[in-house]
């Protein structure tokens, strides 16, 4: 009885991956170009939960732990100059699937390879320049989200249509 009654109040509870949370970050051209509204507002409209945000000019430290696995690409100095050339806003968006989802909704790291509807697809103009991150597994979204941003600056809060969005 007990947790039908939880499952009453809070019924994604119940469903596996709802919990589930991905960091976004839009890149200096996406602040530059002001698109940042629009970006969570795709989010938003998709169903997921802003579970934390900030603004700031990140570091080479903190860029050399995030891509790690590009340190030895010829295009990585580039890429710290580009990521460091102005603000970034980090995300941190909670939902079902939303992993992959998110990656649907960004589109093809390729700008000239990327959907019509999807962020790179109706945003970006090259590839160097493509507006947005996107965690690109759940493992690596843990990773990443323990990387920018601290526990206490993440949001457990009650999105109340998650109990229409969410059913049983």
């Amino acid at each position: 009885m007990a947790i039908y009654s939880l499952l009453f109040f809070y019924p994604c509870i119940g469903i596996p991956g709802v919990r589930e949370r991905t960091l976004i970050a839009v890149k200096p051209d996406g602040v530059q170009r002001r698109l940042v509204g629009q970006i969570m507002q795709r989010f938003e409209q998709r169903g997921f939960k802003l579970v934390g945000m900030k603004m700031l000019q990140v570091s080479e430290e903190l860029l050399s732990q995030h891509y790690q696995e590009l340190r030895r690409k010829p295009f990585y100095p580039s890429l710290l100059h580009y990521m460091t050339s102005g603000p970034i806003v980090v995300m941190v968006w909670e939902g079902h699937n939303v992993v992959r989802t998110s990656r649907i909704m960004v589109g093809d790291t390729n700008p000239a390879e990327a959907q019509a509807g999807t962020v790179r697809g109706d945003f970006s103009i090259h590839i160097s320049r493509n507006v947005v991150h996107a965690s690109d597994s759940v493992e690596g979204a843990q990773r990443e989200i323990q990387l920018w941003f601290h526990r206490k600056e993440l949001m457990d809060w009650d999105c109340y249509d998650h109990n229409s969005t969410y059913q049983l």
